[in-house]
């Protein structure tokens, strides 16, 4: 939880959190009435989001929707997560347009050396109670990704193993190896 200075005036709404603009430079997270810090995509994070964003391109997933890295996705009406990546169909990106809050049915977040495993469990667990149906957990510093399609479904892939974002992309299927090139 961040703790108030005496001269800076913190959320206490998810209103007042939606309309905030820190000026510290980071950025945050929600969830019911605390928030979380964090920094941004790292070097690492950003290379990883550049391989699965050329692949996506190249493929032509570009026609159904779009790969967005650090969207804020309002899980609920006391939660407000920042997924590494998240795809959205055209049709949900419309809706974003006309105001609606979407959930992404397809994310990613790439592990780093300061994420806790407990709050990774909890987004988990909030990710898929909000309608996500599959979710990526790359860890660079290991090589390794659990493809997660339910809370109780994950696949551990390593080297040559294919991850898949079946069914909401099915053929969007990279191995291991191919990510960490």
């Amino acid at each position: 939880m961040i703790q108030a200075k005496d001269t800076v005036t913190l959320p206490k709404t998810l209103e007042e959190f939606k309309a905030w603009e820190p000026e510290d430079g980071f950025k945050y997270e929600w969830n019911d009435g605390e928030i979380i810090k964090f920094v941004g995509m790292n070097k690492t994070q950003v290379f990883i989001y550049e391989i699965l964003n050329q692949f996506f391109i190249e493929k032509g997933f570009w026609k159904l929707g779009t790969l967005i890295s650090e969207y804020d996705v309002q899980l609920t009406g006391i939660q407000m997560r920042r997924p590494d990546i998240a795809y959205l169909t055209k049709e949900q990106i419309k809706r974003t347009k006309q105001g609606e809050d979407e959930i992404p049915e397809f994310l990613i977040e790439i592990i780093s050396g300061s994420d806790n495993a407990y709050k990774i469990e909890e987004k988990i667990t909030e990710y898929f109670k909000a309608g996500v149906r599959v979710m990526w957990l790359i860890y660079p510093e290991n090589q390794i990704i659990h493809v997660y399609t339910s809370r109780k479904q994950v696949k551990i892939c390593t080297d040559d193993d294919i991850c898949s974002a079946k069914p909401i992309l099915p053929e969007f299927e990279l191995s291991v190896n191919a990510i960490f090139a």
